[in-house]
């Protein structure tokens, strides 16, 4: 039997059991579309913009396990996931995204939107291929479902010419592929493993360092199992937290640039530091030189090129996450660091995290936190990136049934509110919350719109301070206060220079409460903290159409604390 491409395209899918496809058409992704039509078993989502629906997919993959997967056309439509795509690679995030291409033999013609999609994005993705024969079809597409799920995953861009999507071919779709599809970075290296056992035994102040790695492998309980056992302390970067429940008697903290001040102590003073999962990247490290300098460092990736990296590991162990701790839960002796919590203990009562905004009376973003985490016990929560991102990283408390989505790596703006709604469709049952800066929020905010067509009640915080707040709190400490280009409230008619906000400044555009209502959405604006309860408790009971909360913030709230970059030292 033969059938077109785009029918072989479908046939693939459902074997790869997707369930959810955004997609967005155009002219040489028609045919593909044409196929798509009336398919049972398979949800199409179209979003209202490319860099929306890649983010969608994102949220979707990082809220279920499951691989996200895209379908746009060609030329503006392949460059749009652009983004997108660094954001969910940087992260290991599981996207399948197909485009389409003008025919194979118009391709290097400067045809009508065509662009070499797989020369743009092969710096950025697992692995991106045009395919150019029908009868490599069925492969390509098994081989970029096994790549960006196999290993540490990833991004695959899968680029499919308007012929090849209309030439006839065989029907068939393979089982397997002759790529690896192990999840595994390999069995768990036994000299390294017991290596690092000695080097526990001998330890006075060892550090647990939980990374992104850990919420990929699913290993967040076998993790709580092996800190408890070992009685070791544990320090999240951003992507990590969730690793361990953020409210248990071990876990310090993120550590890092904004993290908290127990957290980074630890770190200087721990003399082991076993890391799992983690990149090093110069947002938790600062300097290299002084960065656990005390420490003797095991370092566990499933990814071999990211240990010594950027911190020379003493002990490599090249594994998945997951091994690796359920290796060490199964051989871990019993051993005593009491003194040792006990003067983390002591950190974090010094300087608790948020003390800087307490406050009775003021409308703060802990305040907000504090609530969420009240009120939302089984939550997604998806956040845009800025200070609002940070100050969630802070004080979002994390269960097994409260998960953290964000954009770590790659710190894209516009992520929160999509990433949500592809959460949400991923999650019917549970509440879903974006996070979002008022700058963050208008860069994917036509995103509304497929919130309520598809009746996706997703609560929106629009943390509001009138500024492009993160960068705003760099110049107020770095460079004089000179606000140049952060200023949300700017006119032409302003001053040339101004840092001091005050009640004359001009009036916010756009007002959030019409531009939400406009699409159908339930909106409210909340300036009194006695207020918050009530908006959220709202939200939702809110079952059909998102809500938007507009929480007006001071205009310099600042995060803190913050340990000085090296680039200021």
């Amino acid at each position: 039997m033969q059938i077109t491409g785009a029918e072989l395209f479908v046939k693939a899918l459902l074997s790869e059991n997707v369930d959810t496809l955004f997609a967005y058409p155009g002219g040489q992704a028609i045919d593909l579309f044409h196929a798509l039509y009336g398919v049972e078993g398979l949800n199409i989502i179209l979003p209202r913009h490319e860099q929306g629906l890649i983010h969608a997919a994102d949220g979707y993959a990082r809220s279920t396990g499951k691989v996200g997967v895209c379908l746009v056309t060609s030329g503006p439509g392949a460059t749009n996931l652009v983004t997108g795509i660094a954001t969910a690679n940087y992260d290991s995030v599981p996207l399948v995204c197909f485009t389409g291409q003008v025919p194979t033999y118009l391709m290097g013609k400067e045809a009508f939107q065509e662009v070499d999609i797989v020369g743009i994005t092969k710096s950025i993705c697992k692995y991106a291929v045009t395919v150019c024969r029908r009868e490599e079809l069925a492969d390509e597409i098994k081989k970029a479902f096994t790549i960006a799920q196999s290993g540490r995953p990833g991004v695959v861009v899968v680029d499919l010419p308007k012929d090849i999507q209309q030439a006839m071919g065989s029907a068939a779709y393979p089982e397997h592929n002759k790529t690896d599809g192990n999840r595994s970075g390999g069995a768990v290296p036994m000299k390294q493993l017991e290596e690092s056992l000695d080097c526990l035994r001998r330890a006075k102040r060892p550090l647990f360092l939980l990374g992104g790695g850990i919420n990929i492998s699913h290993a967040n309980r076998a993790m709580t199992a092996l800190a408890e056992k070992a009685g070791i302390p544990v320090v999240t970067t951003i992507m990590g937290k969730g690793a361990l429940p953020t409210n248990h008697f071990l876990y310090i903290g993120n550590l890092g640039i904004h993290g908290s001040y127990a957290a980074n102590q630890a770190v200087s003073e721990c003399d082991v530091l076993f890391a799992i999962g983690v990149r090093f990247n110069d947002r938790i490290t600062g300097n290299i030189n002084e960065f656990a300098s005390k420490a003797e460092v095991i370092h566990a990736d499933i990814n071999s090129e990211c240990i010594s990296k950027n911190i020379e590991a003493d002990i490599p162990i090249v594994a998945d996450a997951k091994d690796v701790i359920e290796m060490l839960l199964d051989k871990m002796p019993k051993l005593d660091f009491a003194a040792w919590r006990f003067q983390v203990e002591e950190w974090k009562q010094q300087k608790p995290l948020g003390s800087e905004q307490y406050s009775a009376a003021r409308l703060t973003p802990l305040a907000i936190f504090q609530e969420i985490n009240q009120i939302f016990s089984d939550a997604v929560i998806a956040t845009d990136v800025g200070q609002n991102q940070l100050w969630a990283t802070q004080f979002l408390e994390l269960t097994e049934q409260k998960k953290m989505l964000t954009s770590g790596g790659f710190g894209t703006m516009g992520y929160g509110l999509p990433a949500a709604l592809g959460a949400k469709l991923g999650n019917p049952g549970r509440d879903v919350i974006a996070i979002c800066g008022d700058g963050g929020f208008q860069m994917t905010s036509q995103e509304m719109a497929t919130a309520v067509a598809y009746e996706l009640p997703v609560i929106v915080c629009i943390l509001n301070n009138g500024y492009l707040g993160n960068v705003r709190q760099w110049q107020e400490m770095f460079y004089s206060k000179h606000y140049s280009g952060t200023c949300l409230r700017y006119r032409k008619s302003c001053p040339l220079t101004c840092n001091t906000p005050s009640a004359c400044c001009p009036q916010y555009t756009p007002d959030f409460i019409k531009y939400a209502e406009s699409y159908g959405a339930q909106a409210f604006r909340v300036q009194k903290r006695e207020e918050i309860k009530r908006v959220l408790l709202a939200a939702k009971n809110t079952r059909k159409v998102p809500t938007v909360i507009e929480f007006i913030i001071e205009r310099e709230e600042e995060v803190l604390p913050i340990v000085l970059p090296i680039q200021f030292e």
